[in-house]
């Protein structure tokens, strides 16, 4: 099918208000950088480790959302719209039961457990701070990544954004107050960053709860609980999924961990660079999304042929989009660099890392395409197959050997990053154009 303006228009109509909830996330990531990068290198390095660490304890209810959002769209194209919501209740459920064990539990570790994995003292002890605070909101992690996905596969996406943009606006209040202690409230430093974020969470939660009451009644929001069958196919679909986050975040840690050894000016560079890095390929995993939506609504259709068009046409309008974006930002690395940067000699090391993967954001907005709209057809199983493989077996060691063992500096781990992005794409491609995704039963 021809990417028409009426196929765009639809496109962009699903896509762009997660694109802006993307963004504000990225607005938060970045003004979040910089208030506590003015709090030294270690604090940065600390804020990066346990930010990681918890998306670890977070992982497996982030899942939640593919499972959510692939029913919730299914129900949508057969139009059984009175049990569309059905699978948000079973989400929320979910994230209570599994969110607040692991809240307790990833608390009560994160003072001993960073001390044993950096060899920088102060970026452990920071990095426990954080953690312990930050993963207490857990349970609200998760009934936001449930309502998210609700939100997106009935294709109301702009009930995500406007919630989104709300939680990340108290967000950075709160850490410009508790930082830095402005207007004479206590300066906390990261404990500040990580309060501020545990709050706007919770907040944001009760936003999409009174949203929910309003708009997914009749849809069975609060109404029935999901049967065993509903559940059952909800496991299948986000427990693969959530795996697939952990190992994720896992890996991401270990990435962390690898550049630590390499020094901590290295950790403190490839903080910002990964932060940096989501604010182009967030808006990437935005027409992901929005390509995860049409590919379900054409199968509840029963219109394979139709959930095909729809994964090449997003595809194609992203990369484009996200290309040119990035390009220009590969132009101009220190204009991105310094406001989050302070030592010239940090700056100077971040600055190739950044152009390289900068280069490579078209491949990973088509990857971003192609692996939601597997998810978006039910394929949970094989998307964690591949990226899991692909993260720990191939780029996890390649990162480990051209960095602290051959010692070839910071650069070349980045090139290892874009090579084993490009590898897993191409496999996404692949399996998406042999077709099977098309016979799974959501």
């Amino acid at each position: 099918m021809a990417l028409t303006r009426e196929r765009r228009r639809t496109i962009l109509i699903l896509a762009l208000p997660i694109i802006g909830g993307m963004i504000s996330q990225n607005v938060l990531n970045l003004v979040d950088t910089a208030m506590v990068g003015a709090l030294g290198n270690e604090a940065l390095g600390a804020v990066g480790f346990g930010g990681f660490a918890n998306f670890i304890a977070i992982a497996f209810i982030t899942g939640l959302a593919t499972g959510v959002q692939a029913m919730v769209a299914r129900r949508h194209g057969e139009e059984r719209h009175d049990e569309s919501a059905v699978p948000l209740n079973g989400g929320l459920m979910l994230s209570l039961l599994i969110g607040l064990p692991v809240s307790l539990l990833f608390a009560a570790l994160a003072p001993t457990v960073f001390p044993l994995i950096t060899s920088d003292a102060e970026v452990g002890r920071l990095a426990g701070d954080y953690l312990q605070i930050r993963v207490l909101s857990a349970v609200f992690i998760g009934a936001n990544f449930a309502f998210r996905g609700y939100w997106n596969g009935v294709s109301r996406s702009g009930v995500y954004f406007r919630t989104i943009v709300v939680m990340h606006a108290l967000n950075i209040l709160l850490n410009w107050l508790l930082i830095h202690g402005n207007l004479g409230m206590p300066a906390l430093g990261v404990r500040g960053a990580a309060l501020g974020t545990a709050i706007a969470n919770a907040v944001g939660c009760m936003l999409y709860a009174v949203q929910a009451f309003v708009l997914a009644r009749d849809g069975g929001f609060l109404r029935a609980l999901p049967d065993r069958a509903t559940l059952a196919t909800m496991l299948r679909l986000a427990g693969p999924a959530g795996l697939q986050s952990f190992f994720f975040a896992g890996g991401m840690f270990c990435f962390f961990w690898i550049v630590e050894q390499m020094g901590t000016a290295e950790v403190a560079a490839t903080n910002v660079l990964v932060n940096l890095f989501l604010v182009f390929i967030l808006p990437g995993m935005a027409f992901g999304l929005a390509s995860a939506s049409l590919v379900g609504q054409s199968l509840g259709r029963g219109n394979a042929g139709e959930a095909r068009g729809w994964a090449l046409d997003v595809a194609t309008l992203g990369g484009a989009t996200m290309g040119s974006l990035a390009l220009l930002g590969a132009l101009v690395p220190d204009a991105l660099l310094t406001p989050f940067l302070h030592d010239p000699e940090v700056v100077a090391l971040a600055r190739w890392p950044l152009r390289i993967l900068l280069l490579g954001i078209v491949v990973d907005t088509v990857g971003s395409v192609m692996m939601n709209s597997l998810l978006g057809a039910g394929d949970a199983r094989t998307v964690m197959a591949v990226a899991v493989t692909m993260q720990w077996f191939v780029f996890l060691p390649v990162a480990f050997l051209v960095g602290p063992v051959l010692g070839l500096g910071l650069v070349s781990v980045w090139i290892a990053q874009s090579v084993y992005r490009l590898i897993q794409t191409t496999i996404f491609v692949t399996i998406w154009r042999r077709g099977r995704w098309s016979r799974i039963r959501v």
